[in-house]
């Protein structure tokens, strides 16, 4: 496999127009609104101590800016300039600890956008109560973190004071501030064909990852490597294999979780021994130019699973096989849920954990002891992508360009945890399964591992 190699600044390989685009159609959709979009603060782990910086998903969606300190204003009808960037201007001093920063010219040049529509973050406080001066509602979270947040929260609070006492005098000004997910989330939940792209890009980073940590346990089973007895092993494998296929990191903190501790649904620590004879549950994804990849499969430690681990994650498999065979346009959302736990709740009666009738036993919610988790979740720049389930108070149907995970699992508690998890692109002919290429059945996992 190809690297997929970055810079350390720049739009992750991502052309400027993709990122136009998205800005023109969130000033269709603003009307004479305005919007703010800040720049992710800097995490620090303890101290000075800083953790990498990940840009924010909303920035880098309509901008693709990388570095912090920045913030965007769009604003829509006929305001002049429209779109104006403020990014911090360069530091030779900090650039000598944390690298190049582009700075005004640079993010210019950059990100293509015109002189007027990139300042120095020196201007902000000079500038924005003008800038909002006219428009009827600003589109920014008053929550948030970062000091850069809460200069924000002051300049939107001294712009809307102002702008209410201006309208009671002329109908003009700043009335209301409104949340950017309004509009953003609804763009956000349906992929362009450039986001299509690396999330095809972070699933197979993704599925490298774990065709490591088969290829660790695989030889530790043989004696070509000490055997595997602890979660941090696998974990080092999948991080590892993460970067050498290119990705920037993983996408969520990892989960790997043997025996009983995968009953734990966001168990993070793995730290724990892993016995000959206990499932192993990972959960996991590579992050590729910002967008996630997000599996999991359980495997066995010996290689081999019992008859009793066998026919639970033949349920699960099947659930999960069903479940991705239902995603199509037009489908609610819901439904991929509603067939996931019939399949499950059948095979757990089959299995003699439950006893009734399977349709009788979700109405009375009987399966939560042993499913307690939704089925799906959206994917793109966030693991846990935004968006509504629900419309109008039904359930969303499905269309092309969405992508969501199908996940069903099973846990008996005090005992192991089943889950297994693909990432799926809706397509107008159905549905493209992103990670298909990792096997999920039990018997294809045993000769990858017992070979």
């Amino acid at each position: 496999m190809a690297l997929i190699r970055h810079t350390p600044i720049g739009s992750h390989g991502f052309l400027p127009d993709a990122f136009a685009r998205r800005r023109t159609r969130v000033l269709e959709a603003l009307g004479a609104g305005a919007m703010l979009i800040p720049a992710a603060p800097r995490i620090y782990r303890a101290g000075d101590s800083e953790l990498p910086y990940r840009p924010g998903s909303e920035l880098f969606y309509l901008t693709g800016w990388c570095e912090p300190d920045a913030v965007l204003l769009l604003r829509g009808g006929d305001a002049d300039p429209q779109e104006i960037l403020f990014v911090a201007p360069r530091d030779p001093d900090q650039e000598r600890w944390l690298g190049p920063q582009l700075g005004p010219e640079g993010a210019r040049e950059a990100l293509g956008l015109g002189k007027a529509s990139v300042r120095s973050m020196d201007e902000l406080e000079g500038s924005m109560g003008s800038l909002l001066a006219t428009v009827p509602v600003v589109h920014f979270r008053l929550h948030g973190s970062g000091s850069l947040h809460a200069r924000l929260v002051r300049l939107v609070i001294e712009a809307l004071t102002e702008g209410r006492a201006r309208g009671a005098r002329t109908g003009v000004g700043l009335a209301a501030v409104a949340d950017p997910g309004g509009i953003l989330d609804e763009l956000r939940l349906r992929k362009d064909p450039e986001e299509v792209m690396a999330l095809r890009e972070a699933a197979r980073a993704s599925v490298a990852g774990f065709e490591a940590v088969l290829g660790r346990l695989r030889n530790g089973i043989h004696g070509r490597l000490p055997p595997v007895t602890s979660e941090a092993q696998l974990e080092g494998e999948l991080l590892r294999a993460f970067r050498e296929a290119g990705a920037l990191g993983p996408s969520f903190s990892p989960i790997v979780a043997a025996g009983p501790r995968a009953c734990t649904l966001h168990y993070t620590d793995n730290r724990g021994a892993v016995e000959p004879g206990d499932l192993i549950l990972i959960d996991a994804g590579a992050e590729v130019r910002l967008y996630a990849g997000d599996i999991s499969r359980t495997l066995p430690a010996s290689g081999r699973f019992t008859d009793e681990q066998r026919a639970l994650v033949r349920v699960v498999d099947g659930a999960r096989a069903q479940a991705v065979a239902a995603v199509a346009p037009g489908v609610p959302v819901a439904q991929i849920h509603e067939i996931a736990t019939r399949v499950l709740v059948e095979g757990l009666v089959a299995l003699d954990h439950l006893q009734g009738d399977p349709a009788d036993l979700i109405a009375s919610l009987e399966h939560r002891r042993y499913y307690p988790h939704q089925t799906s979740h959206w994917l793109g720049l966030d693991t846990h992508d935004p968006g509504g389930y629900r419309v109008d108070g039904t359930s969303r149907l499905l269309e092309p360009g969405m992508v969501l995970t199908v996940e069903p699992g099973l846990y008996l508690e005090g005992r192991l945890g089943i889950r297994i998890e693909d990432d799926i692109l809706v397509t107008p002919e159905g549905r493209e399964n992103l990670t298909a290429a990792l096997p999920s059945d039990p018997d294809r996992l045993e000769d990858l591992l017992c070979q």
